[in-house]
């Protein structure tokens, strides 16, 4: 009995999807496909799939560009924009002769054809990525420094997809990402971020004086900048304490030179002359007011 009953559920089981695989083939729903990624260099060529099972006479074919605005690539059976003089239709899908970094983003084929059961309507997703070298990038040296300071280098490109890696170079011969790794590396106060681009001296010395240049890398390509000296000197602390020293000389000798003037009453003899011409006005201007108040009795 128990046998029986699993034959039983199981060509039930059969049935049910041989029901549901006849409603699907003919109401034309066609099952959803995950997105293609396809990755391409700039200024090479790339075909942008969309299969399809056979052609039909009355069929009808569009390529849209998916975003914020859709825009037409293949509409009326032709080719639009600037897809016009450098791409082609191979069956249903595109060649681009000479794809550039605008290129990239989401694409989208449609195909409708007749069927027994109506319009049938087909749609294939395909995502294009395209890969660009680094131009030369921008870099950012000191044309001089103290030693002891903190100094920062810094190397960008904006234009390589994906995003490129920094090397630094001293006199030609690239840096350690990490100095502590080489024994030939004389300073290793220094710290490169591969990354960002940045090539930091904690304590820069004057062994660190050199011609420093920059190279961005990344899968597609590399490219690297001119190179800039960067001249370090030691600071003159015999010049600073000189300078220290001339200063505290200067001050003591103004202090010198102000009790040597009080010792000597100069500033007690300037007082008392101050005093005395005050009160000679104050007697002037009363005997003028008595005489200019006789005047006028």
């Amino acid at each position: 009995m128990a046998r029986r009953s699993r034959h039983r559920l199981l060509l039930l089981l059969l049935r049910y999807l041989v029901v549901a695989l006849g409603y699907h083939k003919a109401y034309g729903v066609s099952a959803p496909k995950d997105p293609k990624v396809v990755t391409a260099i700039e200024y090479q060529e790339v075909i942008l799939a969309c299969k399809y099972p056979k052609k039909t006479i009355a069929f009808r074919l569009e390529w849209k560009k998916l975003g914020p605005s859709v825009s037409f690539v293949y509409y009326q059976q032709a080719l639009q924009g600037d897809f016009k003089d450098r791409a082609e239709l191979i069956d249903f899908s595109i060649r681009i002769k000479n794809v550039t970094r605008n290129d990239a983003g989401n694409y989208r084929c449609e195909i409708s054809a007749p069927s027994e059961q109506g319009q049938n309507l087909e749609e294939d997703t395909v995502t294009l990525e395209v890969l660009v070298a680094p131009a030369v990038p921008s870099c950012e040296v000191p044309s001089s420094a103290l030693s002891g300071a903190v100094v920062e280098l810094r190397c960008q490109d904006k234009e390589g997809n994906p995003r490129p890696e920094y090397t630094w170079f001293k006199d030609g011969v690239p840096l350690l990402w990490n100095p502590k790794l080489g024994s030939q590396s004389i300073n290793s106060s220094y710290t490169m971020n591969t990354k960002s681009g940045t090539l930091q001296f904690n304590t820069v010395s004057k062994l660190d004086s050199g011609e420093y240049s920059c190279e961005a890398r990344n899968a597609v390509g590399h490219r690297r900048c001119s190179g800039k000296r960067m001249q370090v000197d030691d600071r003159n602390l015999s010049g600073i304490i000189t300078a220290v020293v001339i200063v505290a000389v200067v001050i003591s000798i103004c202090g010198f030179g102000v009790c040597y003037a009080q010792r000597k009453g100069y500033f007690s003899k300037e007082a008392s002359f101050q005093k005395s011409s005050s009160a000679s006005k104050d007697t002037t201007s009363e005997n003028d007011f008595k005489h200019t108040k006789s005047f006028v009795i």
